[in-house]
């Protein structure tokens, strides 16, 4: 019996080959996708090399130059802003605090504050001791240490937890003088006396109350509450404080005998 070469109880095998692919477009895909992916890489770093040197010059400009339609020096345009009434006191003899305002508008120029006179003086040497602390912009310096040899003026930072008038002496000791730098004289204690914000470019000053030792070692408290002149232009200082004549640390007006 011949059998057939083929088994027919056997079913045929049929293999499906696979679509050739093609190896061209698989390359441009790829390529593409690469391309786009470092054009992205490249964006965003050049966003980035871009903004921060930008906000950090705004920033300078902002604290230390005057604004495009800044007052000149002296002159303040709509009135005074309106002050704060002060807050009770919360012990009977205690010390009333005043307010001023202090045109600091002028780049180059310091504005001298004395507080046994409570306004702004003219000085012409600054190794006089005849102001307590100087204004220029943002920037406070103190009549001590670097700033002036003779002065005795320093700061301490008392913080925020305890109220303006709920303070009522100075620390006796351990005030911070200024220090010299590259250019001008600085108090490490007042660099940072405000919050600035890099979306608004607006400068706000910390809650914080600031204990002062006066060029002639009498004592004070500082507060400050607003850096906006009455037409929303920048350096016009307003500060809360308490100044103790009678060279005690305490702010307590005198026991009537």
């Amino acid at each position: 019996m011949i059998m057939s070469a083929t088994d027919p109880s056997e079913s045929p095998i049929h293999t499906i080959k696979p679509e050739p692919v093609d190896k061209r477009e698989l390359k441009k895909k790829k390529l593409w996708k690469n391309l786009f992916l470092l054009s992205l890489c490249i964006t965003i770093l050049l966003i980035a090399a871009f903004w921060l040197p930008v906000k950090m010059i705004q920033m300078e400009s902002f604290l230390s130059s005057p604004s495009v339609n800044l007052p000149k020096e002296g002159e303040l345009t709509g009135g005074l802003p309106a002050v704060p009434a002060a807050p009770a006191a919360v012990l009977p003899n205690l010390m009333s605090p005043r307010v001023v305002m202090i045109n600091a508008s002028s780049e180059n120029d310091w504005v001298y504050f004395d507080f046994s006179r409570g306004d702004v003086v003219k000085i012409q040497d600054q190794t006089s001791l005849e102001w307590d602390l100087a204004f220029r912009r943002s920037k406070v310096i103190s009549n001590g240490g670097a700033a002036n040899k003779f002065g005795k003026a320093g700061l301490v930072d008392l913080g925020n937890s305890t109220g303006f008038n709920q303070i009522t002496e100075a620390p006796p000791n351990n005030y911070i003088q200024d220090s010299a730098t590259r250019t001008e004289t600085e108090n490490p204690i007042l660099l940072k006396w405000y919050r600035y914000n890099y979306l608004t470019h607006k400068l706000t000053p910390k809650p914080n109350t600031y204990a002062v030792k006066t060029a002639d070692e009498k004592f004070a408290k500082i507060k400050f509450l607003n850096f906006y002149c009455a037409n929303k232009e920048t350096g016009c200082i307003q500060m809360q404080y308490v100044y103790q004549a009678s060279g005690s640390n305490k702010f307590l007006k005198p026991v009537a005998g």
